[in-house]
């Protein structure tokens, strides 16, 4: 009855969270900083050259919106105004989505009124996030010292993203995965104008054949005090299909936080309204009954157009996440040492996020996504997705920080807590301590997609994301809350730091 309750309790928030409008979204490659409101009395002259530059960038082709990442910027919330200060911030999100969407919706009126983009769209952007980045200055503001310098992080940008030329060059974000290259190039005009089923991506120079792509995995020289153990915790492919768009780590208390499908693995109960408490009294689907963590990634889709239970609804096809969701045939969650020395237990319900969501217009800063075949390991691509050859299948591994600051379970930004040890000494920075590094690894059986012509006869396949993210690859990310009861953990860092392999 009490889970009965709560769940009702939940449909209420969220009936609450979606009538206030509160869901998340995100923010290349000629950009434009289209910052004239459609109220504003600035310089005619200048409003009309951001207006003439919008033309050009939406002239260009296949266009999206980027935005400041407000979120980043904010080195330290209050408790007192951390639930409000989320709730703008995915209200942030959810107005560039918004805007994408009318922008991809509108293009008979900017072909007709040549100031359609910046005066209908941009401009009333622009205008919502003044407002909700004041509130979130204000919220702060009154628990502590008021954040400066927000205010030119409302300006978004117009990028122009059709008709690229890929390189296949793909940065590995000093996480052992180096740089691969490949042979990307073609024009990716012609598939529903901006590509993919939706409209949004994927394109054919997303994909690059992985034979063409040379070794590039790195890793840190190894001392002789190193931890080398290995603790493996198996949790299942999500067989019991557990779905949802909301994000508790980034956008807590609002539904569809994500604005994109997860899969979910270990703890059953986890969405945007899950406390602590109710993490550790949930199911798990994980072997050992000690290991609660939660453990969840975007879904991969296959752009067939099969009609998913999400088809018509936000996080789904209503924000182009269309197409069939792949279940991964195999999902192996390993616990790693560090090469400098021994690991210290995690606090327990400790958040990371491992890759960035809205990397493609935030820039590759906290990008590290590794996609690649199996046989072919030793190549992996940040910015590609790849082609295996028959036989082989897809991979997708995420590396998840191993160093962590030794107070908090959690940041502002949900990064400053936590960090990646240095890939070519493997020490942690000044003041982390390292814990045991989370490798997590996908594997699916998915047909090598026709890029001659744009996957017709055998469909692409895309990760999920944020609708203005184009579905690059580059997006892909990874999400872990830590809900090991004490013993387990602790029974985890003696064999990680004895050397043994456990299970």
């Amino acid at each position: 009855m009490r889970h009965n309750m709560r769940k009702r309790s939940r449909t209420a928030h969220r009936a609450i969270a979606a009538a206030a409008g509160l869901a998340l979204g995100a923010g290349g490659l000629i950009a434009v900083n289209v910052y004239a409101s459609a109220h504003e009395n600035g310089n005619s002259n200048s409003t009309r050259r951001a207006s003439q530059e919008a033309n050009q960038v939406l002239a260009a082709g296949a266009t999206t919106i980027s935005c400041p990442d407000v979120g980043a910027k904010l080195g330290s919330v209050p408790d007192r105004a951390r639930a409000l200060v989320d709730k703008e911030l995915a209200l942030l999100d959810q107005q560039v989505a918004e805007a994408y969407r009318r922008l991809q919706n509108s293009a008979r009126a900017i072909q007709q009124d040549s100031n359609f983009a910046n005066n209908a769209i941009m401009g009333p952007l622009k205008d919502k996030r003044v407002a909700t980045i004041d509130r979130i200055a204000i919220a702060i503001g009154r628990s502590g010292p008021r954040p400066q310098g927000l205010e030119p992080l409302a300006a978004c940008s117009l990028r122009a993203v059709g008709n690229q030329q890929g390189t296949g060059q793909g940065q590995g974000q000093g996480q052992g995965q180096g740089q691969g290259q490949g042979q990307g190039e073609g024009n990716d005009a012609g598939q529903n104008g901006n590509g993919g089923q939706a409209g949004n991506g994927p394109v054919a120079t997303d994909f690059v054949d992985i034979t063409t792509v040379q070794p590039n995995v790195q890793r840190p020289r190894t001392s002789r005090g190193a931890s080398k153990g290995l603790f493996t915790t198996r949790c299942g492919v999500n067989a019991n299909k557990l779905y949802n768009s909301d994000n508790i780590i980034v956008a807590p208390g609002v539904s569809n936080g994500a604005h994109h499908t997860h899969d979910y693995v270990g703890n059953q109960d986890n969405d945007a309204f899950t406390t602590n408490e109710e993490f550790a009294a949930a199911a798990t689907s994980c072997r050992n009954q000690g290991d609660k963590s939660t453990y969840y990634w975007p879904v991969l889709r296959l752009q067939d157009g099969t009609q998913e239970f999400d088809a018509k609804q936000l996080g789904g096809g209503a924000e182009g996440n269309t197409g069939r969701i792949l279940t991964a045939s195999q999902v192996t969650l390993n616990f790693v040492g560090s090469p400098r020395g021994k690991v210290v237990a995690m606090p327990k319900f400790l958040r990371i996020i491992t890759g960035d969501a809205k990397a493609f217009t935030n820039g590759t800063a906290n990008a590290n996504a590794a996609w690649s075949c199996t046989g072919f390991e030793d190549r992996q691509l940040t910015d590609k997705y790849p082609i295996c050859p028959e036989g082989s299948k897809l991979v997708r591994t995420s590396k998840f920080q191993s160093c962590w600051d030794g107070r908090s379970t959690d940041s502002a930004n949900h990064r400053a807590h936590v960090a990646f040890a240095d890939p070519r000494t493997g020490a942690c920075p000044n003041g982390f301590k390292a814990i045991p590094q989370l490798v997590q690894r996908l594997v699916y059986d998915v047909d090598a997609p026709s890029l001659n012509d744009n996957g017709k006869a055998i469909p692409f396949y895309a990760v999920d994301g944020f609708p203005e993210q184009m579905h690059k690859p580059i997006t892909d990310h990874g999400d872990f809350i830590n809900v090991f009861d004490e013993s387990l953990m602790n029974r985890m860092v003696q064999c990680i730091n004895t050397g043994r392999q456990c299970r």
